[in-house]
Formats: C-alpha cells, structure tokens, sequence
C-alpha cells in the first residue's frame, strides 16, 4: 500500500510496521534537515522489505539537481567491508589464506614481520597510519595512489606500533594493504576485481570504485559532497579549501574507501549477506565473528564491520564513514532482520541512527540537547591534543588538524568536535559530549566521553 503525502512517498506495512513509526521517523528527519543536520538518502528496510526511503537536500550545489533514490554516493570507510569481502572470496578460491605473512604479496614491507592478512582485515595488525605519514612525506603536486603509500613505507620503515594480534586499533593503512593484496593476488585492478567478484553477480549496478580526481568521468545521478566554509558562509566542494585538499592528493588511494554507492544497492548487498551467493555459510559466519586478540580478549570488530550485541536490539554489524562532503553509515540487525542506511553529502552533519533505532523498536526517543558553539584560540585547542586510553579496551585521539579539533575512537573515523566551554566538547554527528580534566599543575590529563547517560573515562597517555 502507498500513501503520498507532502514530503514525500512512504510505504507502508501494516502487519509488521505501524503508520506511527513511519511518521515519527519522517518527522524526526524532517525536522532534522530543517535545521541542516541532515543532507542525503534514508532507506530503512525489515526482512528486505523498504518500509522508508527518503531523500533530502542537493545532490549539486551548483546546478541545484535534487538527491533522488538512485543518487551516487562516496562511501568513505563503509568501503571496508567490500575490500573485505573480495579477501574473503579470493580465500575461497585458494588465491590466498587469512594467515598468510602479508609479505608474501608485499615483499616491499619485508621490515614488517608476522603481520598476517587476518591482522589487516579485523585490525590487529599495528601498522602505522598512512595519512599522517603521506601529510609529512609525500608530494603534494600530485595524486597518491595505493603504490605510493607501499613506496613511502619501504623508504621510511615508520616503526610499528605494537606486536601484531595484542592489540586492536582501527587502521586505513591494514585496508588500504588490502587493496594492494587483492590486486596482487587477483591479478586485475581493485575496481575491476570487486565488480567482477562482487558488484556484477549482485546486480549492484551503481556501485563501484571510482577516483574522481585522479580518474574523472560523467556519472549520472552522482551526490557530489560538500563541507561548510565558515568564511564564505555557504557549501562548497573540498577542493576548494585548503584544510581539505585530502580528497585530492589522496584521492587514488583505495581498499579504506573508495566504493561509490546508492541505498537501494546497499540494501541487495545486504540482502546477499543473509545467503550463501558469496561464500559459504562457515566463511560468511567469519566474517561477523569478534577479533580474538593474543590473550584471548575479544575486540568488536570482524572483517570489515563493527560488531554490537545490544541487550534492546540483538546482535548488530554495522560502520560509519567520514570523508570531505561525506557521511555514511550501514545498521545491519543481524537478530532481527532489519536495516538501516544512511548515505549524506554533506560534512556538517549528524547521523540519527540511535533515534532511529529507538522508533523502530518502540523505545523511548533520546533526548538531545541544543549545544551552541563558542570560538577559542588554536593555542588554546592544541593543549588538549594528545591520546587518552580507556583502560585496556581503546583510546580516544585527539587531534588538531588547521585550527580544528578532532576526536578518533579506535574503531572509528575522526569527527570533529566543537567547543561548548572552556573544558567542554561536543559532536554534531552524535548525541555525545567530551568533557576534559586539567590536575594539580593544570595540565589536561584526562577526559570523560558523555554519551547515553554513561561517562567513561579516559586516561592521557600521550
């Protein structure tokens, strides 16, 4: 049944979803993107069925073209679980085994032992990250591609940062290696293997892996992304901002991200993942299982995906993606078959997945503060720069990048945060407050992440 409404084309079931719940998250993202929160496609599905799909705001600034359902997005880390899933299948065909030395394919990193393709694929491995080594060592002038990164590493040999399999910390390098490895083992382009492999046998028919600076082309229905220039007053490209010209001297790198996108074929690729279209049932169990660490810790992660068992929602695989002009984010409720995902193009935004969530299983909505934003001074903001660990679980890094703070939970990418005080930080693209604590010489030597009524404290280690 289909109802038509002024804000758009909402479908509906009856048995298994309430006209209610559709309402309430309509409103919710309505109202969000009144206020510029949100920029991009909605897609909600239970059982593979869409029970929401909605698009909002400009896939083209410039030309003021409306985002539609077949918008192309970039979809930064949600990559990761396609570079993923073309090792897992290479496995399956005997092109490769998960505990194999990574040296094999890259004798280039020969410095680098025991790191074995299972440590890059669930991030066990203590590579170094390639983006802050790339900022200080490559040459800008040009486009760095997955063989630049292999480059600079051999040339340099950055130390690692731990023994590979006693610790879990989230790594673009690991996936970016990955990349390189499935063009090595495969014998054809990442781009080509993963619609060979994957896009193709899926029908996923607009989605592919495409480096628009180093490679550009006509597609249709592509989101461009945009980021907010505080000193224009408007969205423009990040090509134009010198405090994100990232997304070009990095835009040939691929495996971390590099995958563009629609929801509805995002919505087949998770339908796949319920079947044996791809692998096996034992290997694609594999694939969502929990890093198992050295002394038997288990980590959050599998192949690709971030792992949650939530008491409310069952067992959920899900991943972000942060990139210049792009948010993204998959919800797969692995117990109870439902879906959630959520592609933008817009950087300034928030990703509502918990409210969401909360709608969908008839839960109380959180409830979310107005936070205003104060200036301070960047010699102010650097005396908070540094790495602060949670006990033995993760660390939270805080960094300054061009007069802007920004906070990586292991696990995830970086977002930046926004002063609210003196001591006081928040997010916009979740509900959640970091809250610093200076000692007795009145250095900063610790934080607290404020987030679903929890505190959690973090040490400074760095």
């Amino acid at each position: 049944m289909k109802l038509t409404i002024t804000i758009g084309l909402l479908l509906i079931a009856h048995l298994t979803f309430g006209q209610d719940r559709i309402q309430k998250i309509d409103s919710l993202l309505n109202s969000l993107y009144s206020k510029e929160k949100i920029n991009g496609n909605v897609l909600i599905a239970e059982k593979g069925k869409v029970i929401y799909s909605h698009s909002f705001g400009l896939a083209n600034e410039t030309t003021k073209e409306k985002l539609n359902e077949n918008s192309i997005f970039e979809l930064a880390s949600c990559s990761k679980q396609f570079t993923a899933m073309g090792i897992m299948i290479l496995k399956e065909k005997g092109k490769l085994n998960l505990d194999d030395d990574i040296i094999k394919y890259l004798p280039e990193l020969s410095f680098y032992k025991d790191v074995t393709v299972r440590n890059l694929l669930n991030h066990t491995g203590g590579l170094p990250d390639y983006m802050q080594l790339m900022d200080s060592l490559f040459d800008k002038s040009k486009i760095a591609t997955n063989t630049d990164i292999i480059n600079i590493f051999s040339k340099h040999q950055p130390k690692i940062l731990f023994e590979p399999n006693t610790k879990w910390e989230y790594s673009n390098t690991g996936y970016a290696l990955l990349a390189s490895i499935i063009e090595k083992a495969s014998g054809m382009t990442y781009a080509d293997y993963l619609n060979k492999a994957i896009f193709q046998p899926l029908k996923m028919k607009n989605t592919f892996a495409y480096n628009r600076r180093l490679s550009p082309k006509k597609i249709d229905n592509y989101a461009f992304g945009y980021v907010y220039s505080d000193s224009l007053k408007k969205y423009v490209l990040p090509d134009e901002l010198e405090e994100t010209k990232i997304v070009i001297w990095l835009d040939g790198v691929v495996g971390d991200g590099g995958v563009n996108s629609t929801v509805n074929d995002l919505l087949i690729w998770d339908r796949a993942l319920y079947t044996n279209k791809l692998l096996t049932k034992e290997d694609m169990k594999a694939v969502f299982e929990l890093a198992t660490l050295k002394d038997g810790a288990k980590r959050n992660y599998g192949f690709g995906w971030g792992i949650e068992e939530n008491a409310d929602f069952g067992k959920i695989a899900n991943h972000d993606g942060g990139w210049p002009g792009y948010v993204t984010f998959i919800d797969r409720h692995l117990t109870n078959d439902k879906t959630i995902i959520i592609l933008q193009n817009h950087s300034n935004v928030t990703i509502p997945s918990k409210a969401i969530r909360s709608i969908l299983y008839n839960k109380p909505l959180p409830v979310q503060k107005i936070r205003k934003e104060i200036s301070i001074t960047p010699e102010e903001l650097q005396k908070f720069v540094g790495t602060y660990a949670v006990e033995n679980e993760y660390e939270i890094k805080i960094s300054l990048d061009k007069d802007q703070l920004f906070s990586q939970l292991t696990g995830q990418d970086a977002f930046r945060i926004f002063v609210e005080s003196e001591m006081l930080f928040f997010y916009k693209v979740v509900d959640a407050q970091i809250q610093f604590e200076k000692n007795e010489k009145g250095e900063i030597s610790n934080l607290f992440l404020l987030q679903n009524g929890k505190k959690i404290e973090a040490k400074r280690v760095k």
